[in-house]
């Protein structure tokens, strides 16, 4: 979380009101505060009635303060091609300590040799250790972790708590930022690219098989297999997360390469002469075992992903997790329930659109190929 405001006291203030507030969230954990206050500052008020009694204008004293404790560039020292300034200041011994800076002189027009505590209040203040600083912007970050429970979740609840227990002032305003930030844009964009995909999917199948039936199965039955992702990832009490998301898009990929080469198979028993529930069974028995080493290859090869707790896999593992559920359901799926689909959907006319299909393209296609 990033405060953002133009008072560094107040933003501190703030801060732990929304530390407190956050505090009480189930799953949220590790919370801290980047504090910005807690550095000693010596403090120099110049009294602008005082100097100019003494008839001293204030650049002069700012001057005198900057030469004497900062230290002030007088010239220049080359060495080469390199410069370096040459910088004077008080030594150590007049100007260690608040008193030592009270007793700095300032020469006055009358010749008269002032010391610094006579024109200015000298104190010492808690001031900023450091100032971090966004779009021009002051503000303190408040970091912390979502343990036990998932992000999303667990951010919704906080924001919902600081609405609630948290009063900002005018100018000051909260952001939810880190992976929070991330999965939100992450989800936004997943919102666009699913549909999108979906749609080309379709297309394409239909350019495959010149029929509206037979996508809409492979379709149906890439919409359950996700099923075997979701368990999965109950079972193994992992969280949705950006990972699992993309895990489910490939998911889809396979679940639409098995259902075009059962589909596929399926059409050619029925241009062979058999009818359609036989046909159905018979491309179920015959492309078991395609569609069984398909979905092994991948299961053994994302398994030790899947299985993996070591450092870095919060990444990979839900992904992994997504794939190997979903591809043991997907092939269950695929056998059962897609050439029960084509059973209910086939009609009389199928294989004349399939014949069309071939007189318009009579050269044998690759996905025939592939099924064969």
């Amino acid at each position: 979380m990033k405060l953002i405001g133009d008072d560094l006291k107040a933003l501190e203030r703030k801060a732990d009101e929304v530390a407190h507030a956050v505090s009480g969230v189930p799953g949220v954990a590790d919370l801290g505060i980047l504090r910005v206050m807690g550095q000693p500052n010596v403090n120099l008020v110049i009294d602008r009635a005082r100097a100019d009694r003494f008839g001293i204008n204030v650049s002069d004293i700012q001057d005198a303060i900057e030469t004497a404790v900062g230290g002030k560039a007088v010239s220049q020292i080359l060495d080469g091609e390199r410069r370096f300034d040459l910088t004077v200041r008080y030594q150590e011994p007049f100007r260690r300590t608040e008193d030592d800076i009270a007793d700095i002189r300032v020469l006055a027009p009358s010749g008269e040799r002032v010391a610094l505590g006579q024109l200015a209040d000298i104190k010492v203040e808690d001031g900023a250790s450091m100032i971090y600083r966004e779009n021009n912007s002051r503000y303190i970050a408040i970091k912390y972790s979502a343990r036990g429970r998932d992000l999303g979740s667990t951010v919704r609840d906080a924001m919902a708590a600081v609405a609630h227990d948290v009063a900002l002032p005018p100018g000051f305003h909260l952001d939810w930022t880190g992976e929070y930030e991330s999965q939100q844009r992450a989800n936004a964009r997943l919102m666009v690219i699913v549909p999108l995909t979906l749609v080309l999917i379709f297309f394409v199948l239909y350019s495959a098989f010149r029929s509206f039936k037979w996508p809409v199965a492979i379709l149906l039955n890439v919409a359950m297999a996700p099923i075997g992702g979701i368990l999965a990832l109950m079972l193994t009490g992992t969280h949705f997360s950006v990972s699992s998301g993309v895990g489910f898009l490939a998911l889809s990929n396979v679940s639409v390469q098995t259902g075009i080469i059962m589909v596929e198979y399926i059409n050619q028993l029925r241009a062979r002469g058999l009818g359609v529930d036989e046909a159905a069974i018979e491309g179920a028995v015959l492309r078991l075992r395609p569609i069984m080493m398909t979905a092994l290859v991948a299961t053994l090869g994302l398994l030790p992903a899947a299985l993996s707790h070591d450092i870095g896999s919060d990444s990979q593992r839900p992904f992994a997790l997504v794939i190997v559920g979903g591809l043991l359901t997907n092939l269950a799926i695929s056998v059962f329930l897609l050439p029960t689909l084509y059973a209910v959907l086939a009609g009389p006319g199928d294989l004349e659109v399939v014949a069309a299909a071939d007189q318009e393209d009579p050269a044998p296609r690759p996905l025939r190929r592939l099924a064969s």
